[in-house]
């Protein structure tokens, strides 16, 4: 006599509703070398850029005014460094990538990730396609060749 494993129907509707989990999408992003960086709910190209450098503003907790975002970060923390700004300087505690050490973001606080109150990308730091460079990654480049000449 056959043994019988299981029971169960499986049924499905394509007429059901959408749930909350299944319409939040995670998007991931990589370094240029092809690691995995980067998993977070919203696109970075939506999030709001910073003015002094370019990078991409992530919110590490909430506040009255705006929710954190969900993300986990795959970068090794390296020494701080000291970068001027116009009016000062900042302490910048980097994150690297942890195949090819390449700074991928920084936040102005010490580690670990989400200590501060925000994470800051390097613009042109991370791909959505695996191993693909992406397209701003040498936009600093050129204006440095344009006052070059």
């Amino acid at each position: 006599m056959p043994k019988v494993v299981s029971r169960s129907a499986v049924s499905s509707s394509t007429d059901a509703r959408p749930t909350a989990s299944s319409t939040a999408a995670l998007r991931v992003y990589y370094c240029i070398c092809g690691e995995f960086i980067l998993v977070i709910d919203k696109s970075l190209a939506t999030l709001p850029r910073r003015q002094a450098d370019g990078a991409t503003v992530i919110r590490c907790h909430d506040t009255e005014d705006a929710k954190a975002r969900v993300f986990k970060l795959n970068g090794a923390p390296k020494d701080p460094i000291l970068v001027e700004r116009q009016g000062g300087h900042e302490k910048q505690y980097r994150f690297h990538c942890p195949r090819c050490a390449l700074p991928v973001a920084y936040q102005t606080t010490p580690p670990p990730a989400k200590s501060g109150p925000f994470l800051y990308v390097f613009k042109g730091a991370l791909s959505q396609i695996q191993g693909q460079v992406p397209s701003d990654a040498f936009d600093d480049e050129a204006l440095l060749s344009d006052t070059a000449a």
